[in-house]
């Protein structure tokens, strides 16, 4: 990455200020008057890659192909740029997270990135998983622009990064912006990560961004992170249960005319065919995330206008494409620079660990048990959008509780009134994140209820939680600051911080060596 930085600081360098004077007036000179005209183009994208460098077993469909990895991706996209004579690479952001991401702070996801040449991508809530300033120090390393209009430094009125860009090719001119909606960033980032940034009105910040650049641009785009979070299961797409609506995007684009394409992401909701907002013509699609299809848009253009378009998504079948040797090659060199910190297998799986979004799982049942475990609790209590992949049947080690618990979340114990405890239980109940994954405690619920009001009844150790009592929950940082919507978990006091969830995982399958799936029974259905 260091040898990017330079280059790039180098070939602006060696610039004299007089031609820098020159090319800036050439610029402003040129606005309004490029664009127009006949053009026929193609963009290519991606979304929430979570940084799944290695191809997925879709053990859900016959035989078990694999699907994605970065280095098939990047294969793919290379056989798409050659097919297209004016093409732009984007990504509506979520690259970071993840065994590699987290063992380097998103440097292996930004490198491999400018090694695929992206033309732009929009900040996701993911980049600030290892806190604001190391996203920002990621974001000056890389030759291509990382959008988002909405963030800026608290107080300042100051950008946190470059709300749009203006991508130009073959005569065709791109203009491309990024947001985040309020949900996402309120809801799915860690509050003290982001503590000196201020997220302001998507829609307000949009349309300004659009009314500077409608009418300099062939086709505008939008790379929109916002809506309710994916459905953490790597059969999402086969599971219609848990595909998440994609009411926001859709009431965005109706309150923001004149975007022609708005690619999504967040929710992973994939889109085998486009939504075509109603009120605006905006073309709307996402892909399902972690690197298992490319998104491809064919669009004509006339006269600044979206005449035709085809959308579809491309299945990256790794199993057949014969990968990227430049992106594998630098795959190949991070795997040496992770894995003093993987080390040896110390446990194995004697089955597939499976999470699941929308009920109890094997997964969540284990690192609840983990938790309570390591905190000395009464009861443990995580968020199901916190479990990233499955653990395979066979050896573990370090990269595998990593690919599965990749945030740098402490396991901490928090006092909590039994009141309390209800409104987190509740609030996992209605599924806005997920169910909620626990451990010493039993609940019964009814989801034909309304929200609000569907735990049946709830007990801790074998006995029914009084209202007054105070109970020591372990959970994780991110929901004992509110995360995911967890608010009930403000009402109570943290007493004891402990390790990140990784460790405390690893350490409980170290005692134990070999480890069986749980057996269900913990969140039962009236």
């Amino acid at each position: 990455m260091h040898l990017f930085t330079r280059r790039q600081f180098t070939k602006i360098a060696a610039l004299s200020p007089l031609v820098l004077h020159q090319l800036a007036n050439r610029a402003r000179a040129d606005i309004g008057k490029l664009g127009g005209g006949a053009h026929e183009l193609t963009l290519l994208y991606t979304n929430d890659f979570h940084s799944a460098f290695e191809p997925i077993p879709a053990y859900w469909l016959h035989g078990a192909p694999k699907l994605g990895g970065a280095a098939h991706l990047a294969a793919l996209v290379g056989r798409e740029r050659a097919a297209a004579r004016t093409s732009f690479l984007l990504d509506s952001g979520d690259m970071f997270t993840g065994t590699m991401s987290h063992l380097t702070h998103g440097e292996a996801l930004m490198e491999m990135m400018t090694l695929m040449r992206y033309d732009a991508m929009s900040a996701g809530n993911h980049e600030f998983d290892y806190g604001w300033r190391i996203f920002d120090h990621a974001m000056q390393r890389v030759p291509f622009p990382i959008l988002c209009c909405n963030i800026r430094h608290k107080g300042t009125g100051i950008r946190f990064t470059r709300p749009y860009a203006i991508l130009e090719r073959n005569g065709a001119r791109v203009g491309i912006i990024g947001v985040m909606g309020l949900m996402a960033a309120h809801n799915t980032i860690m509050p003290s990560k982001v503590a000196e940034l201020e997220f302001t009105d998507p829609v307000a910040e949009t349309r300004a961004c659009v009314a500077e650049l409608r009418d300099t641009v062939d086709v505008l785009v939008v790379l929109g992170h916002m809506g309710l979070p994916g459905a953490m299961q790597t059969d999402a797409e086969n599971d219609p249960e848990v595909q998440r609506p994609l009411d926001e995007d859709i009431g965005f684009c109706g309150a923001v005319p004149n975007i022609d394409v708005y690619i999504a992401a967040h929710s992973h909701h994939g889109l085998d065919q486009p939504i075509i907002q109603p009120d605006t013509g905006t073309i709307i699609t996402q892909t399902y995330g972690y690197g298992t299809r490319l998104g491809r848009i064919r669009l004509k253009v006339k006269d600044r206008k979206v005449v035709a378009h085809d959308v579809e998504l491309l299945k990256v079948w790794s199993d057949d494409l014969a990968p990227d040797p430049v992106v594998a090659a630098r795959v190949e060199h991070y795997r040496g620079v992770i894995a003093p910190q993987i080390g040896a297998p110390f446990g194995r799986a004697t089955a597939r660990i499976i999470r699941k979004y929308n009920r109890e799982s094997p997964l969540g049942d284990l690192i609840a048990d983990a938790m309570r475990r390591s905190g000395g609790a009464d009861a443990a209590l995580t968020n199901a959008g916190g479990l990233r992949a499955d653990i395979p049947e066979g050896p573990i080690d370090h990269g595998r509780v990593l690919d599965a618990f990749p945030f740098l979340n402490d396991n901490v114990v928090v006092e909590l009134p039994g009141a309390a405890l209800r409104g987190v239980v509740e609030h996992g109940l209605s599924l806005q994140a997920g169910m909620c994954q626990v451990s010493g405690l039993r609940a019964t619920y009814d989801l034909k209820r309304p929200v609000g009001a569907r735990l049946v009844s709830l007990e801790v150790s074998g006995q029914p939680v009084a209202e007054a009592k105070t109970y020591r929950i372990a959970t994780n940082s991110f929901l004992a600051e509110g995360g995911d919507g967890y608010a009930a978990f403000l009402q109570g006091r943290v007493v004891a911080r402990g390790k990140v969830l990784s460790d405390v995982l690893s350490d409980y399958i170290r005692e134990r060596k070999t480890i069986e799936p749980p057996v269900a029974g913990r969140l039962v259905p009236a």
